[in-house]
């Protein structure tokens, strides 16, 4: 029998760092399985310059390299990128952002732990704001093979509408905007008929369902080797679920089905990667379900209402600007004071 007290073993930033990596690789095997191996060329592009940026800054700071550049924590962010930006991309968009990320969210804000928004989502904003056709240029799964995809991201190609197409969120979005409009061919049709086209599968995106069943694997596993605490996954899908369920029954013509946005888009990856960023995110209990659950309800009104098709990114930082509030407002209280 053993006997309390019990201690943790105190966990480095690599160790962490290291488990999320590994925690995201059942979704990057799906994502190479049904849209190709250029994906993992965007990984590493998106790696060498993080550890570029974060290593000039170190030096102009006068910080120790070795030190950070071994945390993984900017490689963390780097695959971020990569796996939120189309694996279509130029490298020069997915270097941009990332150094974006490292260099101006990150070191200029103090470094690791000071960053008060969540740099990969950051710098998918600002790089959608800027280049949001380049960003917009999703292939379907199995369209492109791997020469061609090193074609697009290297500089050959670029008139590729031919090849890419809406993701299956935009697609579905303007689709059922058609459905109440005579004059379009979805006049009438309802989100589950919208659903029958190529670049469906059974519950989300063709493809994209089973990289974000991937992620839903690696997030469960972070819960397990307590990385990550349930409350913002559970939050974050509770509330999108809730939120999208209570539209899709009011107006089932209008909105898409639930399901529909947990397997789409980037609600998986943002559930359990993103979201749970203990640097920007909220840190106590209650604090961290408010933030997920602002978060889910942000990024339906995005989806549904907004110009862009997903909202996971810019939901993160909105929210992101509340947390000090949300902490300050759900700190529990002092052990023998009262409750202000």
């Amino acid at each position: 029998m053993i006997n309390s007290p019990f201690v943790r073993k105190s966990a480095s930033v690599q160790q962490v760092m290291l488990k999320v990596l590994l925690a995201l690789v059942p979704g990057i095997a799906a994502y190479v399985w049904f849209f190709g191996a250029g994906i993992l060329v965007q990984l590493a592009i998106a790696s060498a310059a993080a550890l570029a940026g974060e290593a000039a800054m170190l030096a102009i700071r006068g910080k120790p390299k070795a030190l950070f550049l071994t945390d993984l924590s900017a490689i963390v962010t780097a695959w971020l990128i990569a796996l939120t930006f189309p694996p279509i991309v130029p490298w020069w968009l997915t270097v941009t952002g990332t150094l974006l990320a490292v260099v101006v969210v990150k070191q200029l804000y103090g470094g690791l732990g000071q960053n008060p928004f969540n740099p990969a989502m950051a710098a998918f904003c600002l790089m959608i704001v800027a280049y949001p056709a380049l960003m917009s240029q999703w292939p379907a799964a199995g369209q492109l093979d791997f020469g061609t995809q090193l074609k697009l991201i290297f500089g050959g190609l670029r008139d590729v509408d031919a090849i890419t197409g809406a993701t299956p969120l935009d697609a579905l979005r303007t689709a059922l905007r058609g459905a109440t409009n005579p004059d379009s061919p979805f006049h009438g049709l309802r989100a589950s008929q919208l659903q029958d086209g190529p670049a469906f599968g059974m519950m989300g995106g063709k493809g994209g369902e089973w990289v974000a069943f991937g992620y839903l694997v690696g997030g469960l596993w972070l819960i397990q080797q307590r990385i990550i605490t349930w409350h913002i996954p559970a939050a974050f899908c509770g509330a999108l679920f809730v939120v999208s369920g209570m539209m899709w029954g009011l107006h089932p013509d209008g909105f898409a089905s639930p399901l529909f946005h947990l397997a789409s888009g980037g609600a998986m990856i943002g559930a359990f990667f993103i979201l749970t960023d203990p640097v920007s995110g909220a840190t106590t209990a209650r604090g961290k379900l408010l933030f997920a659950a602002g978060a889910a309800v942000l990024t339906f009104v995005i989806r549904a209402f907004g110009a862009y098709p997903d909202g996971v990114a810019f939901a993160t930082l909105l929210m992101n600007i509340l947390v000090p509030i949300i902490d300050m407002k759900t700190q529990a209280p002092v052990f023998g004071h009262k409750k202000d």
